[in-house]
């Protein structure tokens, strides 16, 4: 699917299903590639010959920008708010719920959103220039809908530390330590070769014992598909608010 800024594309071979998406702006997410890319893992994750999803973005800088700010902009009501992060929501509950297991491959950085999709992987790659930052305090916000993902990756003692100092960016180390990595890799070339070793694996074993292991990584999660919803209310009341408005003019203007 291909939109005027930006698209998502999926392709399957050897059982291996990839969700691929791009926009322009570092990646950035607005509605319209939200609802792809939750529609594209679902549509994978009931593809019969789908064993494994592997998650990435295009280039070979920024992961995921988060959030268009252009769109968030554009929200004149709680009603759109609420719309707008709700795609947050349901791309972080269709990888939740896809009985195949999701590969994140981050080869820059990633903000918010994006720090949400790395969060909501179930196995996630990295580069060494693939630092981190939850940025939404910042501008009024915070880490609300992809909270949860970030919580349950991380632990509390991480989530809030991203949370709190929303200006600075975490190294990919430091997320490599707290478990939000599960490898780091000096160059793209040497994660996309690990990418694929893991893939091939495990698209070549038991699809019915890899469901059974989703099921249990996800325990206790069931509420999400409430949850992030509420969650995304309360970041569409507060993106209508004065600060929140400076605030990513502000940004924008840098």
């Amino acid at each position: 699917m291909s939109t005027q800024l930006g698209h998502v594309q999926t392709s399957v071979n050897n059982h291996i299903g990839t969700v691929t998406f791009f926009h322009p702006s570092s990646n950035s997410l607005p509605g319209a590639i939200l609802n792809e890319l939750a529609n594209s893992i679902t549509s994978l994750a009931a593809h019969p010959e789908v064993r494994v999803l592997i998650l990435q973005s295009e280039g070979n800088k920024a992961f995921c920008a988060g959030a268009s700010f252009d769109e968030l902009m554009a929200i004149e009501n709680a009603e759109q708010g609420l719309t707008f992060f709700s795609g947050f929501a349901k791309v972080i509950n269709a990888m939740r719920t896809c009985g195949k297991l999701v590969i994140a491959r981050v080869q820059g950085k990633a903000v918010g959103g994006g720090v949400g999709l790395a969060s909501a992987a179930d196995y996630t790659f990295a580069t060494e220039q693939a630092s981190v930052k939850l940025s939404e305090l910042a501008v009024g916000i915070g880490p609300f809908v992809v909270g949860p993902a970030v919580q349950r990756k991380m632990g509390l003692s991480a989530f809030s530390q991203l949370a709190i100092d929303a200006s600075s960016f975490r190294s990919a180390t430091w997320a490599l330590q707290n478990g939000l990595y599960a490898s780091v890799h000096a160059t793209i070339e040497e994660m996309d070769e690990a990418i694929m070793q893991l893939a091939n694996i495990l698209a070549a074993s038991s699809p019915e014992a890899m469901g059974d292991l989703k099921r249990i990584f996800w325990e206790g999660t069931e509420n999400w598909d409430t949850l992030l919803v509420e969650r995304a209310g309360v970041s569409g009341r507060l993106v209508l608010s004065d600060f929140t408005r400076n605030a990513i003019q502000q940004f924008k203007a840098k």
